[in-house]
């Protein structure tokens, strides 16, 4: 029986015991959920996948103007690799500097500028506000995560008639803490790996939800207790995709080391400290990208 990715209502973990207990969790056993209850107008969404809709439909050289800021944070053109793929980068979407100057590179239009710029406000309020519910599940109380530099990643899928049935990004984690997602809202194909049984399994479309990830910095953080989901996205049908990910990185300082609540004798350091810059340079060079990179920071 295919698992069932738990929806939590943020607009009540902090009333209800139980809900926070259902976070937790999610966070442990599968590192995946859905969180409703986030005060992301549902008009805004839509506003949003349009406004990355027209910049996918610029020329390429144009699109190439969004270089990297830190590696792999630019445009990605489709490659060998993952060949139906693009997707643009914005360094830190919490710098409200950083995102004018996304939109400078690519010379959006007055209407494109404001609704990313309101997006990736509104997003980092959500993703901050999802990060401290999930340390606060995991008995950690007033952790703040609103300095961490938070990286967007819109994503296009070109899929074809030929293309149903093949991988659209191949199976990976997340470096950062977390992630959260907008899905499409008329094509699926995003697939999570069950721990407990070994099988990917679909998250289905559910609109005007997100989907979050615990990524690798979250595991080490957390000391090994938040789980670092793999994931893939497959092609499901003939139509063009689109997604767009806020990523909660590591804190600003870069150094990750979870804190000293999380560890004692009964859960000894798992993890060295590490850079995060470093760790993600890593994965880039070595091509470990689905948590294998993560054993090399054992303590």
């Amino acid at each position: 029986m295919a698992v069932e990715i738990p929806v939590i209502d943020l607009g009540i973990t902090g009333d209800r015991p139980e809900e926070s207990t259902r976070l937790r969790d999610a966070c442990v056993r599968l590192g995946c959920f859905r969180v409703s209850g986030h005060g992301v107008p549902p008009a805004l969404q839509g506003e949003m996948k349009d406004a990355v809709r027209s910049l996918f439909d610029l020329p390429d050289d144009a699109k190439r103007r969004n270089a990297d800021i830190i590696a792999g944070s630019g445009y990605v053109a489709p490659g060998p690799a993952n060949p139906l793929y693009e997707a643009f980068g914005l360094c830190d979407a919490a710098a409200p500097a950083d995102v004018d100057a996304f939109c400078t590179r690519l010379d959006a239009p007055p209407h494109v500028r404001e609704t990313v710029r309101v997006y990736a406000e509104r997003m980092h309020e959500l993703i901050v506000a999802v990060a401290s519910k999930v340390a606060t599940s995991l008995g950690l109380h007033g952790s703040s995560f609103q300095d961490w530099p938070c990286q967007f990643r819109m994503n296009r899928y070109n899929y074809t008639q030929d293309s149903v049935g093949s991988p659209g990004v191949q199976i990976h984690t997340d470096s950062g803490f977390l992630t959260v997602l907008q899905e499409d809202e008329c094509v699926g194909g995003l697939e999570v790996l069950d721990p407990a049984t070994g099988e990917f399994v679909p998250v289905d479309p559910l609109p005007g939800s997100f989907v979050v990830n615990i990524g690798d910095v979250g595991t080490a953080w957390s000391n090994g207790r938040l789980h670092n989901v793999k994931h893939r996205v497959q092609c499901v049908a003939a139509v063009p995709r689109v997604s767009i990910a806020m990523f909660l990185l590591a804190p600003k300082d870069d150094r990750v080391s979870a804190p000293e609540a999380m560890v004692d004798a009964a859960h000894p350091r798992r993890f060295r400290d590490f850079n995060y810059d470093d760790y993600r340079r890593l994965r880039l060079s070595t091509g470990e990208r689905a948590g294998e990179a993560l054993a090399r920071m054992a303590a």
